[in-house]
């Protein structure tokens, strides 16, 4: 590999002009893809397989009209009071209009709805009173057939004994057919008389029936009671828009739509404020906070390198490589579906080890340089030597990126991709880009002063001296006792999906969020749709009877405010029910409530039950992605350490490096749970406390790994090259930190400062991601790989380099240092 890059980077130092306009040509490619496939990107996210998932699924073959996405318009007036006569009219009207637009299947208009519920209660109230009033008729009637039946009774008493006398007497045969003529008139009286009393007693049981009938829905009624649309002083109304199309297919332009429908006229004294479902739009790419990063490594750069000239070389190739990559990747959304924050996850990463990997190959180029070096074969040789440890360095990055695939999860899978395809660009400029560019510029890539010493600098470390044992073993220990210290609010970490309360102060998302909080309760934010499986062959009043056994036994449950039936299937096997929480969809509360619900008997037993909406959706989605953590570390680890070994040779080195990952790990989410999820710092951040993005923690595990092992690997790497050149164990880690460390202190804080400018971005999300790289590249750099690393390979000595013979033999000497090149051709 060494060779062939060392050919690699000659080759395009010759042919530097070739080199650059095949560059040239695969941006306008990029460019070009980006303009003609670009469709968009998604807000939402998905995990196939959850048990929300499958209740959607049921839905929308169902109830299709409650299995598309939704979204919420809050008006409030400016100051608080009940809103006019003309004010309730112009938002109805919008509300009217806003059926005719584009993929919406449905507009809830607030004061319909609460006029609808007025009518239904007086309904009920009047229903009461005819059935009292009916219950007093029929009880009125009952009197009057008893008070028939006692007459009757009374006359067939005087006829029994006026046929009893005459019998006696022995009346004539005349006397008796007068007798049984008044007994055929008493028995026809008596059979109208149970008709009536048979009329009477049907009319009771359909008395019963419908007081039945009216209790369930006065039941269910009372249960939706605290579901409402307009607040009780008045001042606030929510529109409810529900759409044709499920959430992670509904296009943003019908959301746009909406948004500026409702926008388009201005109600005067009613402000209005859109949920996160329709205003979450996608983020811009590049904003203030990551030109300041970018400036800040060029401030790195510059003191570093020390020319201007110098400083711009990494910047551009890694702005090209960035280009690139993120265009091309776009150019793709028309095909698959992207997550907002899959570009930013390449934009980051191709930007930080875009400007690193350059970076490295630079400062190699420079020494040489110094030494005396031909520039093309200083370019050359540079590229076969620190080249060659971008490349593996580059290697772990992307396995770890492209094991994100394992998870099973679509959306995270996708974002490793891109992530490795940006990686894999500035790996591939970094070695062909890079040296054309520095074989343009020859010596000009050293200041004036610096060209004068060519051929007059050195840099054989003779001043350098092993660190002492005492010192070793305390830095040992306060590293690591730090680090654990750092780690401990992990051990509280909550996961989950942001909503409107973690959106900026001033957007209209966070102002939707806090007014619906304050006008209807948290829950209002994130009610749950449950669904419940109804038997077959039930008639009308039997599914009312359901709907109200399971409306009971929702509402009997903890942290459950309100309860109420939408929908029933055309079959009637499927009853949908919305169920609102005590508190918001992020809470720990909400979150036991939907265990508790998937968690229920069948109710009466044979209706099932099965819990959906947002709140439940992001829950599937934590608890999914926490589950695969574990695989995916196990994946990540096992294939770096083997690629580890096989660079250094070693079976201890790959160990610790892999240790002190682990540490700067748990520190990086002790550090993210105390400033997203406690609040530390958070203010002055201007960030909102709430759960820790449920991807983030399986995204920090896949880069920071591979960046980390890239600071081992360029920092371990110089330390076998002193200990395969001849140095003591010990003498090799010291010369080996020295030769290093400018370089990857350089590097270390570039990406902090490129990571770090993505925590002042807009979104939550990639703020979070931004603040987790940027501190765990300032942990696992400077306290890692620049403490701990260098004071446990002192420790272990020799020992740190020990490989059972039997593997010696089996694997390649990849010779990442470049030592057998360097003996080869040499740089002086």
């Amino acid at each position: 590999m060494a060779e062939l890059l060392y050919r690699l980077g000659k080759f395009a130092a010759r042919r530097a002009w070739t080199v650059i306009v095949a560059w040239a040509a695969i941006l306008g490619i990029a460019i070009a893809g980006f303009a003609v496939g670009f469709a968009g990107l998604s807000t939402s996210f998905d995990i196939p397989g959850t048990a929300s998932g499958a209740v959607t699924e049921e839905l929308q073959e169902k109830l299709p009209d409650f299995a598309g996405a939704s979204g919420t318009i809050v008006f409030q007036t400016t100051d608080g009071s009940a809103f006019t006569d003309e004010q309730k009219s112009e938002i109805s009207a919008l509300a009217a209009d806003a059926a005719d637009l584009p993929d919406v299947a449905k507009v809830v208009d607030p004061f319909e709805t609460e006029q609808q519920r007025a009518d239904q209660e007086a309904q009920l109230a009047d229903g009461r009173q005819k059935i009292a009033d009916g219950a007093a008729q029929l009880d009125a009637g009952q009197d009057q057939l008893d008070a028939g039946q006692a007459q009757l009774d009374a006359g067939q008493a005087q006829l029994d004994a006026a046929r009893q006398q005459a019998e006696a007497a022995g009346a004539p045969a005349e006397q008796l057919a007068a007798l049984d003529a008044q007994q055929a008139t008493i028995d026809a009286q008596q059979t109208e008389l149970t008709a009536q009393q048979a009329k009477l007693d049907d009319s009771r049981d359909e008395l019963a029936a419908q007081t039945t009938k009216l209790d369930n829905g006065a039941t269910l009624m009372d249960l939706s009671k605290d579901i409402r649309v307009i607040s009780e002083d008045g001042s606030t109304a929510v529109v409810n828009v529900a759409f044709t199309e499920p959430r992670l297919e509904l296009d943003q332009s019908s959301k746009d739509a909406v948004i500026e429908h409702f926008e388009s006229e201005s109600i005067d004294g009613v402000e209005v404020s859109f949920s996160t479902d329709l205003a979450q739009g996608v983020p811009q790419i590049v904003g203030i906070g990551e030109i300041v990063g970018v400036v800040f490594a060029a401030i790195v750069l510059l003191v570093v390198l020390g020319s201007v000239i110098a400083a711009a070389l990494p910047l551009v190739t890694a702005l090209v490589g960035v280009a690139i990559g993120a265009l091309g990747s776009l150019a793709f959304s028309g095909v698959v579906q992207m997550a907002s924050v899959t570009p930013f996850l390449g934009l980051m990463l191709g930007l930080a080890v875009g400007i690193d990997y350059s970076l490295f190959i630079i400062n190699r180029h420079r020494k040489q340089l110094l030494q005396g070096a031909d520039v093309r074969e200083s370019v050359g040789l540079a590229n076969g030597t620190a080249g060659n440890a971008v490349v593996f360095a580059g290697t772990t990055v992307i396995v770890a990126l492209v094991a994100l695939n394992v998870t099973g999860v679509p959306f995270l899978g996708l974002m490793g991709t891109v992530g490795a395809i940006s990686v894999a660009i500035a790996v591939l400029i970094a070695v062909t880009l890079t040296p054309a560019l520095l074989g343009l510029l020859g010596t000009r890539i050293l200041t004036r002063k610096a060209r004068a010493k060519i051929g007059e600098v050195h840099h054989e470390d003779l001043d350098a001296k092993p660190m002492a044992t005492w010192r070793a073993i305390v830095t040992v220990i306060a590293a690591s006792a730090a680090l654990l210290i750092v780690a401990i609010p992990a051990l509280s970490m909550r996961v989950g999906l942001p909503d409107g309360s973690s959106e900026p102060v001033d957007s209209t998302s966070y102002n939707a969020f806090m007014t619906t909080d304050e006008a209807f309760g948290a829950g209002a934010n994130g009610p749950l749709l449950v669904t419940a499986e109804l038997p077959d062959g039930l008639d009308d009043d039997e599914v009312l009877q359901a709907q109200v056994d399971v409306a009971q036994t929702l509402a009997d449950q903890d942290d459950v405010v309100a309860v109420a039936p939408i929908a029933v299937s055309d079959d009637k096997r499927v009853a949908a029910f919305q169920v609102v929480p005590a508190e918001g969809p992020n809470s720990v509360s909400t979150e036991e409530l939907v265990v508790a619900l998937r968690g229920l008997e069948p109710v009466d037993g044979d209706i099932t039950l099965g819990v959906a909406g947002q709140a439940a959706s992001n829950i599937d989605i934590s608890e999914n992605l926490a589950s695969v953590l574990p695989t995916y570390l196990a994946v990540v680890v096992g294939l770096s350490l083997l690629i580890m070994v096989l660079v250094f040779r070693s079976i201890l080195v790959p160990l610790i490096a892999t240790g002190g990952f682990i540490l700067s790990l748990f520190a990086t989410f002790g550090a993210i749970v105390a400033v997203f999820q406690w609040g530390w710092g958070a203010d002055a951040l201007g960030i909102h406390t709430g759960p820790i993005l449920s991807f983030l923690p399986v995204i920090l595990v896949g880069i920071l790994f591979g960046l980390a092992m890239d600071y081992q690997l360029f920092l371990a790497s110089g330390m076998r090259e002193a200990y395969v050149h001849g140095a003591p164990a010990r003498l090799a880690v010291a010369r080996g930190f020295r030769a290093g460390r400018s370089v990857v202190t350089a590097a270390g804080l570039i990406m902090v400062s490129v990571f770090g400018g993505f925590i002042f971005s807009e979104s939550t999300m990639i703020r979070s991601i931004g603040f987790g790289l940027a501190f765990g590249v300032l942990v696992d750099a400077f306290v890692v790989r620049m403490l701990l690393m260098p004071a446990l390979m002192h420790l272990l000595g020799r020992s740190a380099w020990w490989l059972p013979r039997w593997l010696d033999k089996i694997l390649p000497n990849v010779d990442v240092e470049g030592a057998a090149l360097e003996r080869r051709h040499h740089a002086s």
